[in-house]
């Protein structure tokens, strides 16, 4: 069984394609079930994020594996299975287990180092092991990602070369709105979720002494409020979607970033915003989500600027400090090497223990055969023999199964595993009882 990766990301496809693979929270489940449905695939794990779809799956077959994939995204996306793989990325094995490193360290990231993606895999763990999907393959490669996520942020300064989208839509705004206005302080976030939450942080931090939460409930909306006046001691409110326009019109700037699969911010809401507007200045909107939260259209109405995700690719402060991104990529070039070897390792211990059980039997198998043959040894004798019987066999085993044990960890380990299961005839997981002709150890097949 081996790890299939099938994904889309910014970094291969344009936004529009983004948009239509999206998939919501609520979707996620049924995409992950039908993917459990097709015979190719034992475990599935489905990473969705605002530049992201990744599914790893644990798998029998590439090929018929990879159509299952293409099938269930098509079907969800309503995109050839062409179109999709025009714009995807396909990694096996190894290579799929080095990108889910590299992907949680923060690495392939539209701003390096950014530490969101930790609690997105994480989501995408929890889920799939809610539904019974992820099996052992899919929790210790979790596991070691998050792991590797963990150290990459604290034995580096990726996080401190890179920043949140957020953080770099936001300081964008302030740079295209310009000197002659004054500073930000009044925001607008659309949506209650994680990264609304994490857009009001970043938005205290930029100086904001006004908010309004913007949610289809208002009482989600007004949870998320009560925190930023806890923790940042600065005026927010809740609101429900439906007063959105009217939220909009004296802020000055709105960051939209829900997980919404349809437009929320339509241009009727932004043009009734600017009618009610006295402000001056220009009205920025920060377009996070994906698919886009806002009517793209809504930026050719004069005093409107939209700063989206496609606007974001390539900036300057999206990409961190070589020498802390090249840190990074040594920890998971070694992490994915210490992951790899004890894999393999692993993969090498049912053999290992079916060696052992064929000694054990042959063991018992003679020591029962010269209790037949010799009824009238003492106890003591008969025990002695046993023991010394083992202690060979033990002696004789401890080697090899060392070594194989260190050589599973090299790229060529399972050619020794094959070569031991050939030479010993073992079958391993097998749990058949071998005993002895009356010929002796030698004749045991």
């Amino acid at each position: 069984m081996s790890v299939l990766l099938f994904g889309v990301s910014h970094r291969s496809a344009p936004v529009s394609v983004l948009e239509r693979l999206a998939v919501s929270d609520y979707d996620r489940p049924k995409l992950v079930e039908a993917l459990m449905r097709s015979r190719s695939v034992s475990e599935a794990m489905l990473v969705s994020t605002c530049n992201r779809v990744e599914i790893y799956a644990v798998v029998d077959a590439f090929h018929p594996a990879l159509e299952a994939v293409g099938e269930v995204l098509g079907e969800h996306s309503g995109l050839a299975v062409s179109e999709m793989t025009e714009h995807a990325y396909v990694k096996y094995s190894e290579a799929a287990v080095e990108h889910l490193f590299s992907v949680a360290a923060g690495l392939d990231s539209m701003v390096v180092g950014e530490q969101q993606i930790l609690g997105q895999i994480r989501t995408a763990y929890t889920v799939a092991d809610q539904q019974q999907s992820a099996g052992s393959t899919l929790h210790e490669l979790s596991q070691q990602a998050l792991r590797v996520g963990k150290r990459v942020h604290s034995e580096t300064g990726i996080d401190r070369a890179g920043a949140s989208v957020v953080s770099v839509a936001v300081h964008r705004a302030a740079a295209l709105r310009g000197d002659g206005h004054p500073p930000m302080r009044r925001a607008v976030v659309i949506g209650a979720g994680a990264m609304g939450s994490l857009a009001t942080s970043q938005l205290a931090r930029d100086g904001v002494d006004e908010m309004v939460i913007v949610n289809r409930t208002a009482t989600r909306a007004g949870e998320l409020a009560d925190g930023v006046r806890e923790r940042y001691g600065i005026a927010a409110t809740g609101v429900s979607l439906d007063e959105v326009s009217g939220a909009m019109a004296g802020a000055d700037i709105v960051v939209a970033c829900t997980g919404s699969v349809s437009t929320l911010l339509q241009v009727s809401d932004v043009h009734t915003a600017l009618l009610e507007r006295t402000n001056p200045a220009p009205l920025m909107i920060c377009d996070l989500g994906l698919p886009r939260n806002v009517d793209p259209i809504a930026a050719q109405l004069p005093g409107v600027q939209i700063i989206d995700i496609e606007g974001l690719r390539g900036d300057a402060q999206t990409r961190a400090a070589t020498d802390d991104a090249e840190a990074a990529r040594a920890i998971v070039a070694g992490e994915l090497a210490d992951y790899l070897a004890a894999q393999r390792q692993a993969e090498v211990t049912p053999t290992v223990a079916a060696l052992r059980q064929r000694a054990a039997d042959l063991v018992e198998a003679e020591i029962l055969r010269l209790e037949t043959r010799l009824p009238d040894l003492e106890p003591g004798q008969r025990d002695e023999v046993a023991k010394a019987v083992r202690r060979v066999a033990d002696k004789l085993l401890h080697a090899p199964t060392v070594r194989v044990k260190q050589l599973a960890s090299t790229g060529n380990g399972d050619l020794y595993a094959e070569a031991l299961r050939e030479l010993f005839e073992l079958k391993p997981g097998s749990t058949e009882t071998l005993v002895a002709p009356e010929g002796g150890i030698e004749e045991i097949h």
